[in-house]
């Protein structure tokens, strides 16, 4: 990367396995991963974590977050937070057990990349690497 300072991601899945994965696969790549194991989409949908407060606080450039089933409910929630402007000025990546049938359900996306599961963690750096904002 050509930043003097890393690049903050914020992983946020459904899974706390795979956040740990991804936390070390991208610190390993030299970025600065925001957040902890317990940030989970269900977290935040249960309103157990503020997710307005997480991402002022953790201010992250770049966000991996994962639809998972029910696709459909889970995406309006992902939808109902950038309409709020919650990702404003962020690179988003999405993840998927199932990229096709998201692909279906949401059409064009704001997002930077949908990537499926189960995804070659190059294709998920290069993803990332792409959704950095300019200038950053």
């Amino acid at each position: 990367m050509s930043t003097e300072r890393p690049v903050r991601v914020a992983v946020i899945n459904t899974s706390v396995e795979t956040i740990e994965l991804l936390r070390e696969i991208l610190a390993d790549d030299g970025y600065t991963v925001v957040g902890s194991p317990d940030t989970t989409v269900t977290m935040f949908k249960r309103g157990q974590d503020d997710l307005r407060a997480f991402l002022t606080a953790a201010d992250p450039q770049v966000i991996v977050w994962d639809i998972a089933l029910p696709y459909e409910e889970n995406w309006r929630y992902f939808e109902t937070q950038r309409r709020a402007g919650l990702f404003a000025g962020r690179g988003v990546v999405l993840t998927t057990t199932n990229k096709r049938a998201l692909d279906e359900l949401v059409g064009p996306t704001p997002a930077h990349e949908i990537i499926g599961k189960p995804f070659d963690l190059n294709d998920l750096l290069a993803a990332v690497r792409a959704a950095v904002p300019a200038g950053e």
